[in-house]
């Protein structure tokens, strides 16, 4: 698709647009009191929605609740009047002065798709894996402000950000765009990327509401699962994340949930989200979603990406609908009051000060984030950091001369118009295209090694690439596993014969560090035959630098596994993908067996080990846990001693686990912290436990029940290390979903 307008045209119409929309606005603030009360910022945004929905016409409220995507479909063909160009759009009411919803994806920047704003560029933040692995609630939030600022500057207030689902697969296409297996950290790092974007006057969404944990068959994935499994693990990653990140909407998934499609699942959306949790605000269909009419009747509040479903359903049908009185016209009036409270919230009524963007200083957050959630897997002989005395380097593999890699699919930002584009091929819709960000890990070992020869090698050919890594000091070899939306891996091996390159210059060179930009757990059969591995996940905007800095050792490694590692896909509960070579249309089961045991929880519980557990991370330095205290009563509350025991200065990311209740041993990560220590300083760091992750869901009562007795915790370095242990008793209690 070759949109025929120019970008000057383009943000000509969108600046006159907004010109429109301010002009609009000034009359009525003006006359506020009279003529429109909802303007008074010392109401509440509910009773301003109340407001300002008494306001609007039948048929005003229903242009309200559908849009399409605001694509250029065919060549020559426009978008809808007053879009700006992006995933979404949604018609505003100009003579009640409520502004169009522009909504773009996603979490990881502001995307640009099919370049229908010709030109148009953006920060690319790093992939949510990696945000996640920097178990730092600080980095996500100042991610998510970041692509919140870019997105206002454009024009856009609807950001489709907020991916939660939890890693359940680690072969799932999608995983890299999501925060890791565990619901504490998965829901606060979300939370905390939401409560970003949303500090900029924009609203973001949570997504995608629920267990959506593959992509094969995913409009037809029927999850099943018992209650108290999704309410202890999923459904907990999302509650948490609603309440650190409050977002103005939450988008609801494809697949089916025992049974029901998740954007029409009444249980889901009217009595989880809506009823138990007291979600205010309003949830949006994914693209293409939206199946019937009667969906509205089960909590769904608007049809997004209309063109993608069978027909605009929120359109004439509901029109129809409630002229007949088969739906309320309440319902319609709560749809558009959901609607417009998170609009008053976000500011758009209210004139939020222009913004200016720096793209250097957005590029900085980005590269901190980075530095921040690389992750050191193993170093022998420390053979990291890169010594100043290795003058003959040669690198291999990767693209690494070109870019660092970025995940496929809807979250694809255009993060500079020459960036790398490799061809894929395949059936895969969203999943054809691989995209480097011009970020090249190369370049930047060479600034940062001046005195050092350094060669790179494509590794196209093994054989040439084993020759040069016999004649060089050391090897550093990159090793890619692209995923996409829309396609989930075949098995964990790295594709197109990586594995076995990497072994064979491996053999050929005892000093290799193999550098992985993966999007989650890879197998490693020859990790024995190298020294040290890095995994960089996609590093965004500014990975090539990240990553030379933690090889070089200007930024001493923080980052843990959000995810488990394991030996081969033999440990996890489903070997063969559910749906995999079934016709489209056919649904099937996804059973969900393992409840709310995911990755390391499962581990333990059937006492396997893995590659590289959970929270597994190195540093350049040390640290030790000690003076471990538990007080108990109504929850736990720990706290204990950090010490930098080494010699360099460094971040600790340490763990707490719950590993013994009243029932008997468990494993569940209740608490952690980001610690920045110089050597040899120590600090003191306390964690309340939240009571749900010490509580079990009694699906009789509908209620979290902790058991009376005592609770035996950990303070770790990851999953598998027995840390430093304490106990408290906990008194019995109830609390409401």
């Amino acid at each position: 698709m070759k949109p025929t307008y120019s970008i000057g045209a383009k943000l000509s119409r969108a600046v006159s647009a907004t010109a429109l929309l301010v002009a609009l606005a000034l009359p009525l603030s003006a006359a506020a009191a009279e003529t429109a009360p909802w303007l008074d910022k010392s109401l509440s945004a509910d009773q301003r929605a109340i407001l300002l929905d008494k306001a609007l016409t039948p048929e005003e409220r229903l242009g309200l609740v559908h849009g399409p995507m605001a694509l250029a479909f065919e060549p020559g063909e426009k978008l809808p009047e007053g879009a700006i160009g992006s995933a979404g759009f949604i018609r505003g009411v100009p003579r009640l002065g409520i502004p169009a919803q522009q909504q773009s994806d996603a979490a990881l920047g502001v995307t640009n798709p099919e370049n229908v704003r010709p030109g148009d560029t953006a920060t690319a933040l790093p992939s949510g894996l990696l945000l996640a692995a920097t178990f730092n609630p600080d980095i996500a939030f100042r991610g998510g402000a970041m692509v919140g600022q870019e997105a206002r500057s454009r024009g856009i207030n609807v950001q489709l950000a907020g991916g939660v689902n939890l890693a359940r697969d680690p072969r799932a296409g999608r995983n890299f765009e999501y925060v890791g297996e565990d619901p504490l950290l998965a829901g606060m790092i979300a939370g905390s990327g939401i409560k970003g974007i949303q500090s900029q006057h924009i609203i973001s969404t949570m997504k995608h509401f629920a267990i959506n944990d593959q992509e094969t068959g995913r409009n037809f994935a029927n999850s099943v699962i018992s209650e108290s499994a999704m309410r202890e693990s999923d459904l907990l990653a999302f509650q948490i994340a609603l309440e650190v990140g409050q977002p103005g909407s939450v988008m609801c998934a494809y697949n089916l949930i025992n049974g029901a499609y998740a954007c029409g699942n009444d249980h889901l959306l009217n009595t989880v989200l809506k009823g138990d949790w007291g979600y205010k605000g309003y949830v949006m269909s994914d693209w293409g979603a939206v199946k019937s009419m009667n969906f509205v009747m089960k909590g769904l509040d608007q049809q997004s990406g209309e063109q993608l479903d069978e027909q605009v359903w929120f359109g004439e049908p509901l029109k129809a609908a409630i002229a007949s009185g088969a739906v309320p016209a309440a319902r319609l009036s709560d749809m558009s009051r959901r609607l417009l409270r998170s609009m008053f919230i976000a500011g758009f009524f209210d004139s939020p000060a222009p913004v200016k963007v720096d793209r250097a200083v957005n590029a900085e957050v980005s590269r901190q984030a980075a530095a921040e959630g690389i992750v050191l897997l193993k170093n022998e002989a420390n053979l990291l950091p890169l010594a100043s005395t290795v003058k003959n380097i040669l690198i291999v593999g990767g693209h690494a001369d070109a870019g660092v890699l970025s995940g496929g699919g809807s979250t694809q930002v255009t993060s500079d118009v020459k960036q790398l584009a490799v061809p894929i091929g395949g059936e895969a819709v969203m999943a054809d295209v691989m995209y480097f960000h011009p970020s090249s890990p190369v370049q930047a070992l060479k600034e940062r090694l001046p005195n050092a020869t350094i060669r790179f090698d494509t590794g196209r050919y093994p054989a040439e690439a084993v020759r040069k890594a016999r004649e060089a000091d050391l090897v550093i070899v990159f090793g890619n596993q692209w995923m996409a939306e829309g396609e989930d891996a075949a098995d964990l091996s790295l594709p197109d014969g990586q594995d076995a390159l990497i072994s064979a210059v491996a053999e050929a060179n005892a000093h290799t560090v193999v550098v992985l930009q993966t999007g989650g757990a890879v197998a490693m059969p020859w990790l024995s035959k190298t020294p040290a591995v890095v995994e960089a996940w996609y590093s965004g905007q500014k990975g090539g630098e990240a990553i030379a800095d933690v090889l070089t050792g200007a930024v001493n490694p923080s980052g843990r596994l959000p995810v488990t590692f394991p030996l081969s896909i033999d440990q996890y509960p489903r070997t063969v993908m559910p749906g995999l070579g079934l016709p489209d249309g056919q649904v099937f089961e996804v059973r969900y067996d393992e409840g709310a045991d995911i990755g390391y929880r499962r581990f333990a519980a059937l006492k396997q080990k893995a590659l590289f557990p959970f929270g597994r991370g190195l540093s350049y330095t040390q640290f030790a846990y000690s003076d471990v205290k538990v007080t108990g009563g109504k929850s736990l509350t720990i706290s204990f001693k950090v010490t930098n025991t080494g010699k360099v200065a460094g971040k600790d990311a340490p763990q707490v686990y719950l590993d013994q209740a009243p029932a008997g041993a468990i494993k569940r990560l209740i608490g952690f912290s980001k610690v920045s220590l110089a050597p040899g300083e120590s600090k003191t760091v306390t964690v309340t436990a939240d009571q749900r992750l010490l509580s079990r869901f009694d699906e009789t009562t509908r209620t979290w029940i902790q058991t009376a007795g005592q609770y035996g915790i950990s303070v770790a370095h990851d999953a598998e290390d027995d840390g430093v242990k304490g106990s408290s008793t906990l008194v019995g209690s109830t609390r409401k979903p």
